[in-house]
């Protein structure tokens, strides 16, 4: 089945995807951090590694609830906009077998009306 391996590759390269772009978030959260401590001079190195877990961690729980929101948000716009599609194809299918019906008619028509003659 080349459908199943295509899926099962999407979803490993979206898994490595997703882990390096978080790794990536972790990165800008620390150099974030080191920004931020650099400003407090006044810091010892203890109080300045706390400060940049601290900054860290909080960064990394803000980032990870917006991307929850938008996994949210993402999923809600997809179901809207299957919706939506599926009308447009219905109504699509009824303008299109609509035209089939009215040329099949003034076809016969014409044919009968050539009958006749």
């Amino acid at each position: 089945m080349p459908g199943a391996d295509g899926t099962a590759m999407d979803r490993a390269i979206n898994e490595i995807e997703g882990f390096l772009l978080w790794e990536a978030e972790k990165d800008r959260a620390r150099i974030r951090a080191e920004a931020f401590c650099a400003g407090l001079p006044w810091l010892t190195d203890s109080q300045r590694r706390e400060v940049e877990l601290h900054y860290c961690r909080d960064q990394r729980d803000a980032t990870w609830a917006y991307l929850e929101r938008i996994a949210v948000r993402s999923a809600t716009l997809r179901t809207e906009y299957e919706g939506v599609y599926r009308a447009l194809r219905r109504r699509l299918i009824t303008v299109f077998l609509s035209g089939t019906v009215a040329v099949a008619a003034l076809v016969t028509v014409a044919v009968a009306g050539m009958a006749v003659r």
